[in-house]
């Protein structure tokens, strides 16, 4: 199983600085049960999961429906958002719901829990916990769909290069995504925009367990997942039994300093790429760990002014590029693709993998079409953090990116770079920047991996100190690694889950 923060916020920073429908429960008012406001949503009409899923047959007991959400909580009787639900029902004595998410923001949690269900058949985890997958709104299966751009459009701002950090390359780049978030402001509604966020997504996740008949929940998050939980344990204390969280985002963070980390985490992950390239003969980078970065540009940086021809008919342009490199150092076992596209530039053969990766984190199937995932990225975490608007702060974070992460950084520091396009977002933001709390004693516990390249070590380590939880520190290279094969990692995990017993102080696996 994949739970992929892929690229987060780091292409934020990095082109700145170098970046179905089940049948419908009706919204019908309940009984106040949060303290904050009330839950709005009768219980799910449940049935087969034919029409979110492609492949059914290796979930015979899988159930699928979708809960009712006010779009803004404010107007409860205004316009509602459809959440699609996937639950797994327990095979043997149930303790409760185990929810999933996979994190993104915008990777769909009912396509992930249909895959972990048929890998988990058997085990303990499904034999006790109803396994549920809730799609946030406009995420996924969730209706409305959230989407800015067409097929066409997400295609040519691909083959923008976001490169040239004069005077007039950073007003282009402004102007290309004050257009693409003009185009979300226009296709989903103020109202719709301002309300995805994930202070929402937390009161929803409440919901959805109001309406399952869940007096709490069991919760695992992946990535942004653990963002998400950590939102909903601030607001909802009470209603958490047991929480793991692998792939720590910190929420005391402000957005520029969090993708400098991480920025960071790349740079070493590449690192450990280059040096383990530089054992075979041929390598495209050489053998000379001095000169890995230097040799990289070389192969790169010359897309930014003449795309490289590849079997595509688009090319491999320097974005796609880029894109495809992080994307493949998300875990070793993509490496080899990464290799194979650089040798392809350096041979003037067929770059084709590199621009493949991209696809794959892009979501773009072979047909030109393209998930929602991106536009639904990019209108969450523009409402889940304040980011700074004046042009210095994103000058700045162009010089500390480019220490923070060489291999990324295109060219000389100028003084000019593009803000955000979250700097340039039509609606404000509804988080800030502030630690996690802890919902209670021994229900927390964070998994960290050393050489994570998207959420670093230290973020984990950060987490679980403000959220009292227990850590797991997991030493290996890749994002996340929960019911990934560590037995390690996954006895704790398991029973922690079933039995609330706490790891080992100081478990590292």
């Amino acid at each position: 199983m994949t739970a992929m923060r892929r690229l987060g916020r780091v292409l934020a920073v990095l082109t700145a600085a170098v970046v179905v429908s089940c049948p419908a429960a009706a919204a019908s008012p309940e009984t106040p049960q949060d303290p904050q406001g009330p839950t709005y949503s009768a219980a799910p009409v449940w049935s087969s999961c034919a029409n979110f899923l492609d492949d059914v047959s290796r979930l015979p007991t899988a159930q699928c429906g979708t809960v009712a959400v006010p779009v803004d909580y404010t107007k409860p009787q205004g316009a509602a958002a459809q959440l699609a639900v996937i639950r797994v029902p327990a095979s043997g004595p149930r303790i409760g719901m185990l929810v999933v998410n996979p994190g993104g923001p915008g990777a769909s949690a009912v396509d992930v829990v249909a895959g972990m269900g048929a890998a988990l058949a058997g085990t303990e985890i499904l034999d006790q916990f109803d396994l549920v997958g809730i799609d946030p709104r406009g995420v996924g299966h969730s209706t409305p769909e959230l989407r800015c751009r067409t097929d066409a459009e997400f295609d040519a701002y691909r083959a923008e290069p976001m490169a040239d950090q004069s005077p007039a390359g950073v007003a282009h780049i402004e102007e290309l995504r004050r257009e693409f978030a003009a185009q979300c402001l226009q296709r989903m509604g103020a109202e719709f925009l301002a309300n995805i966020g994930t202070a929402s997504a937390a009161r929803d996740m409440d919901v959805v367990r109001a309406a399952l008949g869940e007096e709490q929940i069991n919760y695992l998050g992946f990535s942004y997942g653990t963002q998400l939980g950590a939102a909903y344990a601030e607001r909802y204390p009470d209603r958490v039994r047991a929480m793991v969280l692998d792939g720590a985002v910190d929420p005391s963070l402000d957005p520029i300093t969090e993708s400098i980390n991480q920025l960071g985490s790349f740079q070493r992950a590449f690192d450990r790429y280059a040096t383990d390239c530089a054992k075979s003969a041929g390598c495209p980078l050489g053998t000379d760990p001095a000169q890995f970065v230097s040799r990289y540009h070389e192969l790169i940086d010359p897309l930014v002014t003449q795309p490289a021809a590849a079997s595509d008919p688009r090319g491999l342009g320097y974005q796609d590029a880029i894109t495809g490199t992080v994307s493949a150092l998300y875990s070793p076992r993509y490496w080899t693709y990464l290799t194979s596209g650089l040798l392809g530039l350096q041979r003037g053969t067929d770059p084709i993998d590199l621009l493949l990766l991209a696809d794959d984190y892009q979501q773009r199937d072979r047909d030109g079409h393209y998930k929602n995932r991106r536009d639904a990225f990019t209108a969450i975490r523009c409402l889940d953090a304040v980011y700074p608007t004046d042009p210095a702060a994103w000058a700045d974070a162009d010089r500390r990116a480019r220490e923070a992460a060489p291999f990324l950084s295109y060219g000389a520091f100028t003084g000019f770079a593009p803000r955000d396009v979250c700097a340039l977002w039509p609606v404000p933001a509804t988080s800030t920047a502030q630690p996690a709390t802890s919902p209670g004693p021994g229900k927390v516990v964070v998994v960290s991996t050393t050489g994570d390249p998207a959420t670093p070590y230290q973020a984990g380590v950060d987490l679980a100190a403000q959220m009292d939880a227990s850590l797991i520190t997991f030493d290996g290279g890749q994002h996340t690694v929960v019911f990934n094969g560590d037995a390690c990692v996954d006895t704790a995990v398991v029973e922690f889950l079933v039995d609330r017993v706490q790891p080992p102080a100081g478990l590292r696996c």
